[in-house]
């Protein structure tokens, strides 16, 4: 059975990130397809430190191992794609998504690429501005692993800025359910 991992950057567990996901899931989740949500935004994830240890390594993994990097690396690499939601923070994702991408990208590319057409997607919960620019970084981490990426019928992104105000934003929620059944699509193809 086909697996989707959505890494929750959001350091709001159950915020507007965290919903906008969940409307994905729910789809994903009607056509067969199983899910799991991983909250890294209310942790401490340390950032790459380019000592390319995991290319001498070879063995997926990041030498730091004070925080849940590698279990997480682990489950995506497992999965069949890979969703990324973040809110925006001062124009882009928040720090420790960015983390975890920083990490993730090296580790991937040192290891075999085992991201390398997975599918993925971006997530954003915005209030005002750096949606597209958090869109793009994350797809761009897409890019350079390689992967698929599924778009839906905007730029996935909600509008809220208090908790669940996203749930208000009816394109958006759209935008998330199209979504969801573009990626199961997808995956059934595959």
């Amino acid at each position: 059975m086909p697996k989707i991992i959505a890494i929750n950057g959001s350091p709001r567990v159950k915020g507007n990130t965290f919903f906008l996901l969940e409307a994905v899931l729910n789809e994903l989740e009607k056509e067969g397809i199983q899910t799991e949500i991983i909250n890294i935004g209310s942790e401490v994830i340390s950032g790459c430190m380019a000592c390319y240890s995991c290319k001498k390594r070879g063995d997926y993994t990041c030498k730091i191992i004070k925080d849940s990097f590698n279990d997480i690396f682990d489950a995506c690499r497992k999965a069949d794609g890979i969703i990324l939601g973040s809110p925006v923070y001062v124009g882009g994702m928040t720090s420790q998504l960015k983390a975890f991408i920083d990490r993730a990208c090296l580790v991937n590319k040192y290891n075999n690429e085992p991201f390398k057409r997975k599918i993925g997607a971006a997530v954003v919960a915005v209030r005002r501005n750096g949606a597209l620019e958090t869109f793009n970084s994350i797809n761009n981490f897409f890019t350079l692993s390689q992967m698929i990426i599924v778009g839906s019928s905007y730029w996935n992104q909600g509008i809220g800025r208090e908790k669940g105000e996203v749930l208000n934003d009816e394109e958006g929620m759209k935008t998330m359910v199209n979504l969801g059944r573009n990626m199961a699509w997808l995956l059934n193809q595959l």
